[in-house]
């Protein structure tokens, strides 16, 4: 049952005092200069909107796009993304996380850091340098979305924010040079100058601190500061079958809340259940032309279910990796302990698609796009999403 906090019901209440008011979205008020649009029919009153958001190209945008964006209750930047993080030694970071609280692993040029959900369900983004690369690490909580793009576009480096706005539920970004808008889930423009622009999604995945702190004793976690972080302001929304502030129809293949790993391999979209991979371990799967494994893990709690996240249910964590290394096709299994094997060498590997033990100690799949997210809302963006373990529709 979906238990609602007291601050979960603070969002409620902001969110009810918007939607009364209007059917699509609001932004701040205040005394802002009003800019001239850059054409001389925009698609909507832009009246007001131009009070906040003076650089946006109102009329360059995705068809439709205006009849899905809702406000979710909270005025640009709200919700107030982290610009200049810092970082703790992970046995520092030990001090307030335990080994199955849940993280965004991201590596890149030789770094290693760890973005705990407890602190990115309250701030959605993290504009990072990360080996000198300049990062946005994102998390939808509605939609239980981790996605990390790069922050450079067309040679500029963008600081994105937090909109206020959602559209199926999502996350909308803003960024700070054009004020474009973008859908998290998918890293593209929807509103805006970079209307079609697509982000560059790099790799990354929620595992568990103690598997982070294993596979990189010497990684960097986010400092949560003088703040105390751990608490989940969305109680039981991981087991609720009405997504929040979600207008669409629920692909009731699945439910609603159901975590998928999800991606799309070859162009065919793909998701794999997590109960299906908790209950196997591992899938072989073939995928258009690409031999691909999912990994699962037990070791890692919901953000999204109780108060407290590390007391939370244990739902685990998963990746998807091309089962060719070397040249040689490998195949998959998970053994009687539950490690991860190959059937060629026996070599174990763990979450991270790294052989731990065996002949191909210290090799590295190559991992795939695919992430953690609820169905409900990669239905919405992927309707025609391929189920693992279902039979195509007719």
């Amino acid at each position: 049952m979906f238990k609602i906090s007291p601050q979960f019901l603070l969002s409620v209440a902001l969110i009810a005092v918007g939607l009364v008011a209007a059917a699509t979205f609001f932004p701040e008020t205040g005394d802002h200069a009003q800019a001239q649009l850059s054409c001389d029919d925009p698609p909507i009153d832009v009246s007001n909107l131009q009070r906040v958001w003076d650089k946006t190209d109102f009329c360059t945008y995705e068809p439709g796009v205006f009849d899905d964006i809702i406000s979710g209750g909270v005025p640009r930047d709200g919700i107030p993304p982290i610009d200049h993080p810092e970082f703790d030694p992970v046995d520092v970071a030990r001090d307030w996380l335990q080994p199955q609280s849940p993280v965004v692993a991201f590596s890149l040029n030789g770094i290693a850091r760890a973005y705990p959900l407890a602190i990115l369900t309250r701030h959605e983004i993290v504009n990072d340098v990360v080996g000198g690369e300049p990062v946005a690490v994102t998390f939808c909580p509605l939609c239980n979305s981790a996605v990390v793009f790069e922050r450079t576009v067309d040679d500029q480096v963008f600081r994105f924010g937090v909109s206020g706005l959602l559209r199926n539920s999502d996350l909308i970004m803003w960024d700070d040079v054009t004020q474009s808008w973008w859908q998290q889930f998918t890293g593209t423009g929807i509103v805006g100058q970079y209307t079609g622009h697509q982000l560059t999604i790099l790799p990354s995945q929620v595992v568990g601190f103690g598997a982070f702190a294993e596979q990189y004793p010497d990684g960097e976690v986010l400092s949560p500061g003088s703040r105390s972080y751990g608490s989940n302001p969305y109680v039981g929304y991981d087991s609720s079958d009405s997504p929040f502030l979600f207008r669409g129809r629920v692909d009731d293949r699945l439910f609603a809340t159901s975590r998928v790993l999800a991606g799309v391999i070859d162009g065919i979209p793909v998701a794999y259940p997590f109960e299906t991979l908790a209950s196997v371990g591992v899938i072989n799967d073939t995928v258009g032309s690409q031999d691909v494994v999912a990994f699962w893990q037990p070791g890692a709690t919901s953000a999204l279910d109780r108060s407290d996240i590390d007391s939370s249910q244990d739902v685990g964590m998963a990746a998807l990796y091309d089962r060719a290394l070397n040249g040689q096709e490998l195949t998959f299994v998970r053994d009687a302990e539950g490690a991860i094997r190959d059937e060629q060498t026996g070599s174990a590997w763990n979450v991270f698609g790294t052989a731990t033990d065996g002949d191909l100690a210290g090799q590295q799949l190559r991992q795939r796009l695919a992430a953690p997210h609820f169905w409900f809302a990669w239905a919405a963006f992927q309707p025609d999403t391929l189920i693992y373990g279902f039979e195509a529709a007719d």
